[in-house]
């Protein structure tokens, strides 16, 4: 029953009192002062929209959203890339799609599952790999392949080879998690918004705008990996994250009011919604 005694759940809020501290999640945002300035514009994620450089699919997790509204200037066109790299330059985008094509070859990719439980593994992040010992500056480029498989709950690592084509080296590790991918983190909220739990940060949406809430879109969010051993309270609910993939989102009205979503965990791997504190 929801507690009349208590602000509901997405209680929104503004100014540094929405500052993440303690064992809240650390995301690189800039809490209100200037509400919406760091949303993120079309077509970057929100933690491209504070720095420059790095294609997006080396970027990785711990990224926000794309915001379906422009931002406050136009951001220049990033410069034309070649189909390969030289040396240690960054991946381009013809090699970043290479590489996870060629990381996903082998047969079993298909019965690995993805945060929607769709066919072949959740891709998390495409990186230049180091060189191998006595290879600097002569060697082949390659690229370090990161997946996780919803089905088994494993983070999958896969060295490609570009020059030759060939996967070098692939691992699977349990009770491994690296940063959210801003895929991820979509699936959350939308998680969050279709559970009983999702009730407050809807009223408070329609509080702040007038609108109903009824899309991801409609709202800027960030967040990463809940980690257990950074909790003083850990809900029995809770116990399997670390196994299981879960994070904690901010959110926020598009260039507008913050709305509380610290205290709503989603654990991805069993697609389940958990209020602590």
């Amino acid at each position: 029953m929801y507690e009349i005694v208590r602000r509901h759940l997405g209680k929104v809020v503004a100014g540094t009192a929405m500052a993440v501290t303690g064992t809240a999640i650390a995301v690189a945002v800039a809490l209100p002062g200037s509400a919406g300035a760091d949303d993120a514009p079309p077509g970057r994620t929100a933690a491209q929209g504070t720095q420059t450089g790095g294609a997006a699919g080396q970027q990785g997790g711990g990224a926000g959203t794309d915001g379906p509204e422009p931002g406050p200037a136009a951001l220049a066109s990033a410069p034309p890339e070649g189909e390969k790299g030289i040396g240690t330059d960054p991946l381009t985008d013809d090699e970043l799609k290479r590489a996870e094509a060629l990381a996903l070859t082998p047969p079993a990719a298909s019965a690995q599952r993805d945060v929607q439980g769709g066919r072949g593994p959740q891709h998390l992040a495409t990186e230049l790999a180091d060189p191998l010992p006595g290879e600097q500056g002569g060697g082949p480029r390659r690229a370090e392949v990161r997946f996780y498989d919803y089905g088994r709950d494993e983070l999958i690592t896969r060295t490609v080879n570009l020059a030759t084509g060939k996967v070098e080296h692939s691992g699977a590790q349990r009770g491994v998690q690296p940063s959210a991918h801003p895929e991820e983190l979509r699936e959350a909220l939308e998680l969050i918004l279709g559970s009983p739990l999702g009730k407050g940060v809807k009223e408070d949406y329609k509080d702040s705008t007038g609108k109903e809430l009824t899309s991801t879109a409609q709202l800027w969010f960030n967040g990463d990996v809940y980690r257990t051993y950074r909790e003083a309270n850990v809900p029995a609910q809770l116990a399997p994250c670390g196994e299981h993939r879960c994070v904690r989102l901010v959110t926020k009205v598009l260039n507008g009011s913050w709305i509380d979503t610290r205290n709503l965990i989603v654990d991805l791997s069993a697609r389940t919604v958990t209020r602590v504190g």
